[in-house]
């Protein structure tokens, strides 16, 4: 019985509130929108509350509400987890409000919202550049934030993604080997203009171990007029990874690729 009349009372608050959001939808009381819009919010009822905002920024635009309502717009769809839209809304505030009251954090939600949407690795990786853009827009403008450290963690993790991509392409180069053409020399390439783009990735040893790897290969299947030359190469490029990486726990494996390669060059 008591939980027939709590299911009662549920439905009855559910109509209610239905009901006065209906009204508030036709209604042509700005100020009485925009109230409701505020209280949605607070109950979290995001959905409501970017439909209705989303009217009236157009209707408060040069009043007093026009900088909060834009604002709201644009978090309401963040906690929304839309972070398309809120990006948007938030870069149309911190454009138009270059100086305002919520302009700090207007730029760190743009940034950190395209971050949480940002896709896995394998991925078209167009959103996490453009992450990084305005979370280093973020930083260049509010280097004393008390979200600096969320940012710049937000900007290594992202790198790393975007790096780790290239070491999938790099590692793709290095499986085709010689399919038609010398896919080596791609990997190589792909390696190192990774490293010289973020020199700080977690990825770096891998990407160094996979040149010396594919610098190896490229030797061995090379005619013997190259051989000496491209193994010559391969000594050049085990002293750089065990100068970086003396601990490696691949160190036996590029031992051995310089044993072989430092035995080939001496004949």
């Amino acid at each position: 019985m008591t939980q027939r009349i709590l299911f009662i009372l549920l439905a009855i608050s559910l109509f209610s509130s239905c009901g006065e959001y209906n009204k508030v939808l036709k209604s042509n009381d700005y100020n009485y929108k925009f109230e409701y819009a505020k209280k949605a919010f607070e109950k979290k009822k995001y959905a409501q509350a970017y439909t209705i905002l989303g009217d009236l920024v157009t209707v408060f635009k040069g009043t007093d509400k026009a900088e909060e309502s834009l604002y709201l717009l644009a978090l309401s769809y963040y906690e929304n987890k839309d972070y398309i839209n809120s990006g948007a809304y938030f870069k149309a505030y911190y454009t138009n409000y270059p100086k305002g009251q919520y302009t700090e954090l207007a730029r760190f939600y743009a940034g950190y919202g395209y971050y949480l949407d940002s896709p896995e690795s394998q991925l078209d990786q167009s959103g996490t550049y453009k992450a990084i853009e305005e979370l280093q827009g973020f930083l260049d403008y509010f280097p004393k934030s008390d979200k600096v450290s969320i940012a710049q963690n937000a900007i290594f993790e992202l790198q790393d993604k975007l790096v780790f991509k290239e070491l999938q392409n790099a590692q793709l180069y290095y499986n085709l080997g010689n399919y038609l053409g010398n896919n080596y020399e791609s990997a190589v390439i792909v390696a190192r203009n990774a490293i010289k783009d973020y020199p700080y990735s977690k990825y770096k040893e891998q990407l160094e171990m996979l040149i010396l790897k594919a610098r190896y290969q490229e030797a061995a299947q090379s005619v013997e007029e190259k051989k000496v030359e491209r193994f010559r190469d391969v000594i050049d490029e085990y002293y750089s990874f065990i100068n970086d990486y003396p601990e490696s726990e691949t160190r036996k494996e590029a031992d051995n690729i310089f044993k072989i390669a430092s035995n080939y060059v001496k004949e």
